[in-house]
């Protein structure tokens, strides 16, 4: 088989990724262990909010797990399809962390329905030239507007950012399981722009599915931004949505780069296979200590309340 035979060129060659690669990124993952357990510490000594905190420590430990999981697949490439499965699982359900972190600090479900509901009806009571009834819809941007029609706000809007949020975690549990089998049967082609492969049909099948949450997220925090004006929404929505999208996008930009020819800079000579690329890159970039800031400030928010 190739998966077969891949591993043995892998094992047999007794490949390491360069020394400067591997001591560089294990450095800066272990700096990242630091201060997330420093960070989920200072969570468990003053955990006077479970409601919000314990989604936070969900989002906290999306750092470590990627840290961790890059560095073990830029090792051994031979398990980073693996390693890359778990990376994205654990991606979706800090998503879904990170929501139910916003719904906390409104209050829990109920109040926020109840506000979503009082936003409705205000709007609806509104007189007509005050354009009250913008107020209580959101809007869709070109070219969505073309495909949706306005959604009001009340129960029925929150059940949309619910279920477009928890999808996302559905699908790529689902896509995980179905890239073990292909991988199984040779037909995944991780990072490989082919017909006959699993990969760009699971790959825009992600794409959509991540697309669509992030956008309910992006229409949530619309709607919600001035009622979290006290936790400073805009700063930790925007690190976050960039983890997230980047991350999955910068794999996906990689991998065409490769399968085009492209991608050519010493790193990738270097490194020679694409996902130790990938993983490399993981463990280097600046993405992570923003991402432990705004933990840090939530975390400080949450003392604080």
């Amino acid at each position: 088989m190739k998966i077969t035979a891949y591993f043995n060129l892998v094992i047999g060659l007794g490949y390491s990724p360069p020394a400067w690669a591997s001591l560089t990124a294990g450095a800066l993952v272990l700096v990242t262990l630091i201060l997330s357990v420093y960070l989920l510490l200072e969570h468990l000594q003053a955990y006077k909010n479970p409601e919000e905190q314990k989604f936070l420590i969900g989002v906290i430990l999306m750092v470590p797990c990627y840290a961790v999981e890059s560095f073990v697949s830029l090792i051994n490439p031979s398990i980073s399809v693996d390693c890359e499965i778990l990376r994205d699982c654990y991606e979706s359900f800090a998503m879904y962390c990170f929501g139910r972190y916003l719904v906390a600090c409104l209050g829990g479900e109920e109040r926020t329905i109840e506000f979503m509901e009082r936003q409705g009806r205000a709007s609806s009571k509104a007189p007509l030239l005050e354009h009250g009834s913008e107020k209580g819809t959101v809007n869709h941007p070109f070219p969505m507007n073309y495909f949706i029609k306005p959604w009001k706000l009340g129960q029925w809007f929150y059940q949309i950012i619910k279920i477009g949020i928890v999808q996302y975690m559905l699908i790529k549990a689902l896509t995980a399981l179905l890239a073990v089998i292909l991988e199984a049967f040779d037909v995944y082609c991780e990072g490989e722009f082919k017909l006959g492969c699993g990969y760009p049909y699971m790959a825009v099948v992600l794409n959509f599915s991540q697309s669509w949450a992030l956008y309910c997220l992006v229409q949530f925090y619309a709607v919600t931004k001035d009622e979290l004006a006290h936790i400073k929404p805009l700063y930790k929505f925007l690190t976050f949505k960039s983890i997230v999208f980047l991350t999955w996008w910068q794999g996906v930009a990689i991998a065409l780069l490769y399968s085009l020819g492209l991608f050519k800079s010493p790193i990738a000579q270097g490194l020679q296979f694409k996902s130790s690329v990938q993983d490399f890159i993981i463990c280097i970039e600046h993405r992570w200590p923003l991402l432990l800031l705004f933990t840090c400030m939530c975390s400080l928010q949450s003392h604080m309340s």
